[in-house]
């Protein structure tokens, strides 16, 4: 893989991605990386894109959501990190011969990202996977007492601080942008006994797009398992884009 610098269109900052080039007019894999994670967590993922000529991009988008991070504040959802990601898509685009399909994909943290990405620009993506996503910051604060002083550094505070605190709770969570969401394909997998992410924040977030548009290409599992992420499933759905017969069965009696 190459890593290439991308230019912010918001604030010209050089933002890091790294880059493996797929065949000529072949779909683009965009990976987003985990919670705790950077542009160098799917790396190992580099041969799901490969064995099938994908081109495959794996964003920084300001880095892990962490105390650590001196930039957690522009993490985690952040316009600036939404932006990082539409950035180096169109960057791609404009540079090698990436085809039509455009297809999104990340677990926990990078599940969240998802969600938000596919309300950022929910007709950019052919299809987006999300895997054991957060969908409530606010919630999973009282939930994860190990994620807690992580949330509070990136959205500034406790909700409790003051009405701009809570805000960045608010719009940095996917259940803020259903609506959004909704003119999406999007396929949400959530293991039900996940010790980190409780199943809920999926459950609730389709819940909520269901009932309010029905008629909505966003689909929900809950699988049995935990906190895991199964890209070779998420490329396989991906897949049944590309080709007029689809993979699934269907029951005629």
């Amino acid at each position: 893989m190459q890593e290439l610098q991308i230019t912010s269109s918001l604030d010209g900052s050089q933002e890091p991605v790294l880059f493996a080039e797929g065949k000529a007019g072949a779909p683009l894999l965009v990976m987003l990386h985990s919670w705790s994670a950077d542009r160098f967590n799917h790396e190992k993922h580099e041969a799901l894109a490969k064995q099938r000529g994908w081109h495959l991009l794996l964003p920084e988008f300001r880095g892990p959501n962490l105390v650590g991070n001196p930039r957690r504040s522009e993490a985690c959802a952040d316009e600036l990190a939404q932006q990082d990601v539409l950035d180096a898509v169109t960057f791609v685009r404009a540079n090698y011969d990436v085809g039509e399909y455009i297809f999104l994909l990340g677990g926990s943290g990078g599940g969240h990202m998802s969600l938000m990405m596919a309300a950022a620009a929910p007709q950019l993506w052919t299809a987006v996977s999300s895997w054991c996503p957060i969908t409530d910051l606010e919630k999973w604060r009282l939930q994860n007492p190990n994620y807690r002083p992580h949330i509070e550094a990136c959205c500034g505070g406790v909700p409790e601080d003051s009405a701009e605190v809570a805000e960045q709770y608010t719009k940095r969570s996917p259940m803020s942008h259903v609506a959004q969401i909704a003119q999406a394909t999007v396929f949400i997998h959530h293991g039900k006994e996940d010790p980190s992410v409780p199943s809920s924040h999926t459950f609730e977030l389709y819940r909520n797009i269901f009932l309010n548009y029905p008629d909505a290409k966003v689909y929900s599992e809950i699988f049995p398992g935990g906190h895991d992420f199964h890209p070779e499933r998420a490329a396989q759905w991906f897949e049944t884009f590309l080709s007029a017969d689809s993979r699934y069965s269907k029951i005629t009696g």
